[in-house]
């Protein structure tokens, strides 16, 4: 098991990905309440050397020794990976290297420094997140770490549309009583028509987010939405269960997690922990599992716990 690279794990938008965590287990610049790696740990948008560019180098060159090309070499993980200031020369090795396209997974925050803009261009694929139009809604959802406000998000993101040339897909996660209303909706328009991205992606909650009291957008929901806007390249980001047509979908995976939950429930931590799998990889087979209505979640102290459905 490599301490930095994870999978390649079957990605419903970016087929078989080959993960690359930059910054340790849930540093980032945003405490999103909707994400299913858990809370936020380490709240910053300070830049810097959190895991060591030779490392990185070094598992790259291990790996692509024993094993094919993946479709994507994913910068993804569960924390903010632009923090790392590293990420443009380890997208520079990749590409003098190796053959697969790289995409980078942001939540978009840092866009608005230049510097970061600069190092990520040489990327294949961007796929920032934007949640709100309104502060309001911004600091409710995504409660970012600094006093960002959502007009200097928006604009890092209209400017790196600019800069590059690549391929970007905004990722837009709609929550009920969050940011669709109105408003927030309308705004939201504005601001795709300004940032031109290739494609926008509606996604809602799969499973429990940090907080309680949020709920999944129903299908309906987020057509209503489509129909409301009418934007050219909307399209609703498909169910996780289709991973299970995948043919990397290890049957021995989801079993090892069903047989581990039927002793004691357990938290994505734990179960990570345990199997020796990265959460990015857990999160895959429990959103299967989820789907299937094989688990069910309850919520204490020190988290999420999932467990067999009764």
């Amino acid at each position: 098991m490599y301490k930095h690279l994870f999978g390649p794990v079957p990605s419903r938008r970016l087929g078989m990905s080959l993960g690359i965590d930059l910054v340790p287990h849930k540093v980032c610049s945003l405490n999103c309440i909707y994400c299913e790696c858990g809370a936020t740990t380490k709240l910053t948008n300070e830049r810097k050397e959190y895991v060591l560019f030779d490392e990185i180098v070094d598992e790259l060159k291990d790996f692509f020794s024993k094993n094919e090309m993946p479709d994507y070499i994913t910068f993804s993980g569960a924390g903010e990976p632009t923090l790392n200031i590293h990420i443009g020369k380890i997208i520079d090795n990749i590409k003098t290297n190796y053959k697969a396209p790289v995409a980078v997974l942001t939540n978009g925050s840092l866009l608005n420094d230049s510097s970061v803009r600069k190092e990520l261009v040489k990327a294949d694929l961007i796929l920032p997140s934007l949640d709100a139009a309104t502060n309001s809604a911004f600091k409710k959802i995504d409660r970012p770490s600094n006093h960002l406000k959502i007009e200097d998000y928006i604009q890092g993101l209209i400017e790196f549309r600019k800069e590059f040339k690549g391929i970007i897909w905004l990722e837009v996660m709609i929550l009920p009583g969050y940011n669709d209303d109105l408003e927030n909706l309308l705004g939201l328009k504005e601001a795709i028509l300004k940032i031109n991205p290739d494609k926008v992606q509606l996604n809602t909650l799969d499973r429990p987010g940090v907080i309680e009291n949020i709920r999944a957008a129903t299908r309906l929901e987020l057509q209503n939405i489509i129909d409301l806007w009418n934007i050219e390249n909307v399209e609703i980001i498909a169910s996780s269960a289709i991973r299970k047509h995948n043919a990397s979908f290890r049957k021995d995976t989801e079993n090892a997690i069903l047989e581990t939950i039927s002793r004691r429930p357990c938290t994505l931590e734990d179960l990570a922990k345990m199997l020796g799998m990265h959460i990015n990889e857990i999160n895959k087979y429990l959103d299967v599992l989820d789907q299937d209505g094989k688990i069910e979640t309850y919520r204490q102290e020190r988290g999420i716990f999932y467990q067999l459905k009764k």
